[in-house]
């Protein structure tokens, strides 16, 4: 994501400021995902339409955005009838929801370099060898191990600005 630029901006601001830089919110993900602090949501939608939303922890690695989830979690079963989801981050300054899409990491190697992020950021998670991360702990929202690997691909992205400089403003991807 880091290296993708927005094809559309679109300012909702309604005051008469000026659209927000994609630069600013892309620039504070990598630093808040890693902080247990930061509030993140994943918003999915279950097969009759129902809404869910959970608290997740995402990591941002290599410019992308991948979270764990047990395959038993409502999260998951609703990812797998429907990828498309939202997530939620409350950054420093800006609230900023991403409309996309999550999908099963499956790559030995992708996993495997997720693990040693994982581990770097002090969560001490390893390849379970079968398709997903194992650790000896996580959020009880997780459900049990082993955990399945997410990355999510962005679509749309919405920022609100509650610091200076202010403004609302939506960004679209190809």
């Amino acid at each position: 994501m880091s290296e993708h630029e927005p094809t559309a901006v679109t300012n909702l601001d309604i005051y008469g400021s000026e659209p927000l830089p994609w630069s600013r919110p892309r620039d504070l993900l990598p630093e808040s995902l890693t902080k247990m602090e930061t509030p993140v949501f994943l918003g999915t939608a279950s097969p009759d339409g129902r809404p869910h939303s959970a608290g997740i922890g995402a990591a941002w690695h290599d410019g992308e955005i991948y979270f764990v989830s047990g395959p038993g979690t409502r999260k998951s079963r609703n990812l797998a009838a429907n990828a498309a989801c939202t997530i939620s981050v409350r950054l420093p300054g800006m609230d900023l929801v991403l409309e996309g899409e999550a999908q099963r990491v499956t790559d030995p190697e992708a996993i495997e370099q997720l693990a040693a992020h994982y581990a770097a950021e002090g969560w001490p998670a390893e390849p379970d060898g079968e398709g997903g991360l194992t650790a000896p702990f996580s959020a009880p929202s997780a459900g049990p191990p082993p955990w399945h690997l997410y990355r999510f691909t962005i679509h749309t992205a919405v920022g609100v600005a509650g610091a200076e400089p202010g403004g609302a403003t939506k960004w679209t991807f190809a």
